[in-house]
């Protein structure tokens, strides 16, 4: 029988055969480990002093990197000539949960189209890994069964990394949320601990002593307190209590066993090489716990985030890590580590989101004002994701100690917030729900949807044009505001088209208690359909965001290189941000307040309106009630 000779350059042996290529990808490996290995070790020593289990890792890293497909190979590569691939002035995210905006993972695929449409390039898909069925016990996805898994109901593991493929033959990475702090008590760890395996309980906290249980009731904060008050949860079958900071049926899980971070880190390396590219870690500052403490922001916490970060770096360095850092702004810094030794990739920009309400309700930019200034004054590398709403409810945590030398005393100013974005305060066109309130101090958190904060959902049941057309232009001014901070601005599914709260959840005995879901409603493709008839609300919007996600990937003043600062005006309700690149100037301001100001433009000069293109020489820009101007100089 003839057979057919393969070129030289195929053979096994040959400058492009396997052989080689294999060789070629062992130097890549040897050479990003070898540029980690001694501080990787030194950490991991000083953590855990157990050198079998440090071997143990970089092997293990060493499959995961070779069992990592040609093409997120090739991806890594890429991403790491470019740099910081993630601070691109062209990247904007979306947040959904993949069975309200397209049932499962295949469904996300096939709607790819309209997410492109949206100009994003980034897709955070909300908690699909396993999760028990009994959705009083799933904590909307944050309670992991099985990090291999992902829900029945979604899909397959072959499912995601089809739909990364694709989503990457089309320019959009893939975010995922990694739950590391805990795990469901349904978890095989979990089931075997509860079993009496002595392997596995040394995964948790399990203590009988109830001294040790009243220290940490003494010492650290509850994280729901009346939805979930306590730190531990009796085991009456063991006899023993297990520590659960967040609901009884999400385990802690003790970082303190060296077994614990090497396979939590083989679950993140699986799952990126499925093709995640952002993995955001959750409730990173709860992670390790000591007797004695709070048991938050430790510093053992930023040495396991700063070897997570080493591990990417050695096997797939395309990845970037997001923090979920929910702390006083003083204790979200810490976690991006230093330019030398950096921590995160990503923050999320909690306290200003929440300053942002704030601003909102007050009309007072003042607050805000401060915060940003000193995320501007922090080193360019420093990423942080900027959002106005996401999945989660809105807490207060507020520079009180700034807000009451002007008169805004904590706990009257919180239920002056709640009340307003209720809707009960005179004025105040915004709806929603509160979550976890306590009766006893009246703190509470808030819920609802951008668009039904800034005024839609009300115009919109009065039958209001008036009403409804100041209220989309404080949505769309909101969103403008977003996009000329520094950083990666992302969107939550449905505010593209304005979508309101949705009540129906009320009617599901499994969520009716929680209030989080009136923003976690389907996503309403009716609306979607109506971004094309003019003079809809959804066409208003949508149009709006697009013409300015162009300008934002167009113009270089939106570089993250840029120098970016805010200006006094004197007028408190107005909020100037200025950027430069080169010899371009931004000068941005934004009417937070229901009344139209005029607005000097400083050191006047020709400047370009950026979204009507008209040049002027004027030294005034005259904003309506909730408007804002973009204008270029230079």
């Amino acid at each position: 029988m003839a057979t057919t000779r393969k070129p030289a350059s195929q053979a096994a042996g040959g400058a492009n055969g396997p052989a080689a290529r294999g060789k070629a990808a062992d130097k890549v490996f040897a050479e990003r480990l070898a540029r980690h290995h001694d501080e990787l070790r030194w950490l991991y020593m000083e953590l855990y002093d157990n050198g079998a289990m440090f071997a143990e890792l970089c092997d293990q890293m060493k499959r995961f990197y070779d069992e990592r497909s040609p093409e997120l190979r090739a991806l890594d590569a890429e991403r790491e000539a470019a740099g910081a691939w993630y601070r691109a002035s062209d990247m904007l995210g979306m947040q959904m949960y993949i069975d309200n905006f397209a049932g499962t993972i295949r469904g996300v695929e096939e709607r790819l189209d309209y997410i492109e449409r949206c100009n994003v390039n980034y897709i955070h898909l909300m908690p699909f890994l396993d999760t028990p069925a009994d959705r009083s016990r799933s904590d909307g996805g944050y309670a992991v069964s099985d990090f291999r898994r992902v829900k029945p109901e979604l899909g397959t593991m072959d499912d995601l990394a089809h739909l990364a493929d694709e989503c990457h033959a089309r320019g959009i990475s893939l975010c995922m949320d990694f739950v590391m702090n805990h795990t469901s008590e349904d978890h095989e760890w979990a089931r075997r601990a509860r079993a009496g395996e002595g392997e596995y309980m040394s995964r948790y906290f399990f203590e009988r002593d109830q001294g040790v249980i009243d220290r940490y009731t003494r010492d650290v904060p509850q994280v729901f307190p009346t939805t979930a008050p306590g730190h531990f949860t009796y085991l009456p079958e063991l006899d023993q209590c297990v520590m659960t900071q967040f609901y009884p049926y999400q385990w802690d899980l003790n970082y303190r066993n060296p077994r614990v971070f090497n396979e939590m880190m083989y679950n993140f390396l699986f799952l990126a090489n499925r093709g995640m590219d952002i993995i955001r870690i959750d409730a990173v500052p709860y992670i390790w716990k000591q007797l004695g403490t709070n048991c938050r922001n430790l510093k053992q916490v930023h040495t396991i985030v700063r070897m997570m970060r080493m591990i990417g770096e050695v096997v797939c360095p395309g990845i970037v890590l997001l923090g979920e850092v929910v702390m006083a702004p003083v204790e979200v810094v810490p976690y991006f580590g230093t330019v030398e030794k950096p921590e995160c990739h990503m923050l999320y920009n909690v306290t200003t989101m929440a300053t942002t309400w704030h601003t909102v309700a007050t009309g007072d930019v003042r607050l805000l004002r401060r915060q940003l200034d000193a995320a501007y004054g922090l080193p360019h590398e420093y990423t942080f994701l900027n959002y106005l709403r996401c999945h989660d409810d809105i807490g207060w945590g507020l520079d009180y100690a700034t807000l009451e030398g002007w008169g805004m005393e904590e706990v009257p100013h919180k239920k002056y917030l709640n009340d307003y974005f209720q809707g009960l305060v005179p004025g105040s066109t915004s709806r929603g729900e509160l979550y976890n309130a306590d009766p006893v101090t009246g703190d509470a958190r808030f819920c609802a949807t951008t668009a039904s904060m800034c005024g839609i959902e009300a115009a919109g049941f009065e039958g209001d044009e008036a009403a409804m057309e100041v209220a989309v232009r404080k949505d769309i001014m909101l969103h403008a505001y977003m996009f000329t901070q520094s950083g990666l601005p992302i969107i939550y599914s449905g505010d593209e088209v304005g979508q309101v709260n949705d009540y129906t959840y009320k009617d599901d005995p499994e969520k009716a208690e929680d209030s989080r879901y009136i923003h976690r409603g389907a996503f309403d493709w009716e609306l979607a359909r109506s971004v094309d008839e003019p003079g809809t609300v959804q066409q208003r919007i949508f149009s709006a965001l697009d013409e300015l996600e162009g300008i934002r990937r167009t113009e270089p003043v939106f570089s993250a290189e840029a120098e970016v600062r805010t200006e006094e005006c004197g007028d408190t309700s107005i909020l100037r941000i200025v950027r430069r690149a080169g010899d371009a100037e931004l000068h941005a301001a934004f009417n937070f307040s229901d009344v139209a100001k005029t607005v000097e433009v400083p050191e006047a000069a020709p400047c370009t309106d950026l979204l009507t293109g008209e040049t002027s020489e004027e030294g005034t820009v005259r904003l309506p009630a909730w408007g804002f101007t973009w204008m270029l100089r230079g």
